[in-house]
């Protein structure tokens, strides 16, 4: 089997950070393992002699993550007998969306049979013209019972005849992220259980979630490094989104981050830093204007954000090691990237053996499980085997090793599993990548004092108003 080939598109620095942040990395949250059947396919390539009789399979993304992925189903079905072409454009700047549009417009044989989107967008391609996972000679019902698939993930991969036309491989349930060393001085334990109870964890309730604020700032703390922090929690813990019935609609739970955003800053509960930005990751590292408790976050974010940015690799170094998980005081997701095919595809039963194999298949042979316990050999070194990660299958990571070093030896999925229940994924709205940065803009001219809430809401509304296609009132 022919390894997969890549088209190369010119990036700026800015896209080439924002794909490195999110693309298939070790970090240094990998603990190793067994490296099974995927560390073999080296040997699956050799054998085969079938290579492209069957033609070329074109793979939309925005990352190398999946590209990597069908790479792997190749190698290790050598009886497959397809050529992989991916094509990678970072969603940096918007690129990756009119490209992908583009390419499916003009059909043909470079039109992309599998494509990639991200829970930022993937609305916009879930309600439109994607085939159903039935038509792709998927048995999808009893699939998603057996594997126990995360139902936000399928809600949000359902199509408005009911049909999925898109699951993703990776569940992205969220969880308070903390450090052992603060709780335990702030809170007399770091205890899971214990700080879980601390922070409100489970209650849907902030109340003693700004409890704990009060009691780490007189140890000298700060709860989050940024209301961004709290921002990813509140909004995917909103019952509605923010379009209904094609109007703009303001769920009362994030109209509360007007005021919870401020209660932050004026009390001084974080650093006032913003996500994604050096400071915030200074804070990863303990490093900042004070020392935070934790971030909001999915394993995804310890993986490829945390880790990456601890300041260390091993316990002792940086604040590698002093993590652990525990329950956040709302459900929520954040992220995550869902696969779908084109309708128009004459590869359909090939296609769909790939996204069975990576969103579904629960079996030990399946990408779900290597995933979950870090055993796959993405680059045939048995020394860099990938992070271990959440999945969408509940059943997997129940019979998965979810132990992490980074955070003290703790199995992540004792509380990822149910945090990914716990989510909901009925409140997207193919808008929201835009509706958040306004949002956002207007809490913080409201935070700062720039504004009144009021004021702030109304530019708002003004600027949605302005720019996109939604009656607002």
């Amino acid at each position: 089997m022919k390894k997969l080939k890549m088209k190369k598109f010119k990036r700026t620095a800015a896209a080439g950070l924002a794909l490195v942040m999110m693309t298939c990395a070790t970090g240094c949250s990998s603990d190793g393992g067994n490296q099974g059947d995927f560390a073999k396919s080296a040997d699956a390539k050799e054998d085969s002699s079938s290579n492209g009789k069957n033609g070329t399979i074109n793979v939309y993304a925005f990352t190398d993550e999946v590209p990597k992925m069908i790479d792997k189903f190749a190698e290790t079905h050598p009886d497959f007998g397809y050529d992989i072409n991916a094509t990678i454009i970072a969603t940096t700047d918007g690129a990756y969306q009119p490209a992908l549009d583009q390419a499916l417009a003009a059909g043909g044989a470079d039109a992309p049979d599998i494509y990639c989107a991200e829970a930022a967008f993937v609305l916009k391609y879930t309600q439109g013209d994607a085939a159903s996972y039935e038509d792709l000679g998927i048995d999808i019902n009893s699939k998603l019972s057996d594997a126990e698939i995360a139902q936000y993930s399928v809600d949000i991969g359902t199509n408005p005849e009911g049909k999925v036309v898109g699951l993703g491989y990776q569940a992205s349930g969220g969880c308070f992220i903390y450090r052992r060393s603060i709780a335990k001085e702030a809170f007399g334990t770091d205890d899971p259980s214990e700080v879980s109870k601390i922070i409100g964890g489970g209650s849907g309730s902030w109340d003693k979630f700004f409890e704990a604020a009060e009691t780490l700032k007189g140890k000298g703390y700060g709860i989050i490094s940024s209301d961004g922090d709290l921002w990813h929690a509140v909004e995917n813990s909103s019952d509605k989104g923010w379009i209904v019935d094609g109007k703009l609609y303001i769920d009362p739970k994030r109209e509360e981050f007007f005021d919870l955003s401020k209660k932050l800053k004026d009390n001084g509960y974080h650093n006032d830093t913003q996500d994604w930005q050096d400071a915030w990751f200074a804070d990863m590292k303990g490093e900042g204007s004070k020392g935070i408790l934790g971030f909001f976050g999915p394993a995804w974010l310890i993986n490829y954000t945390i880790a990456p940015n601890c300041g260390g690799s091993k316990a002792g170094e940086g604040t590698y090691g002093d993590w652990a998980v525990c329950d956040s005081p709302v459900g929520f997701f954040w992220g995550g990237t869902w696969l779908l095919a084109n309708k128009n595809s004459d590869k359909k039963e090939a296609i769909g053996q790939i996204i069975d194999w990576i969103t579904l298949d629960s079996s030990e042979n399946g990408l779900q499980y290597a995933w979950a316990n870090g055993t796959i050999d993405w680059d045939n070194d048995p020394s860099t085997p990938t992070a271990k990660d959440t999945v969408g299958s509940g059943k997997v990571m129940s019979s998965s090793d979810g132990s992490l070093a980074f955070l003290g030896g703790q199995n992540m999925f004792d509380y990822f599993v149910p945090a990914n229940a716990y989510a909901n994924g009925k409140n997207l709205t193919q808008y929201d990548e835009v509706i958040n940065q306004y949002w956002r803009d207007a809490v913080r001219t409201y935070t700062s004092g720039e504004k009144s809430k009021e004021e702030a809401i109304t530019v708002f509304k003004q600027n949605i108003k302005d720019n996109l296609d939604v009656t607002v009132e």
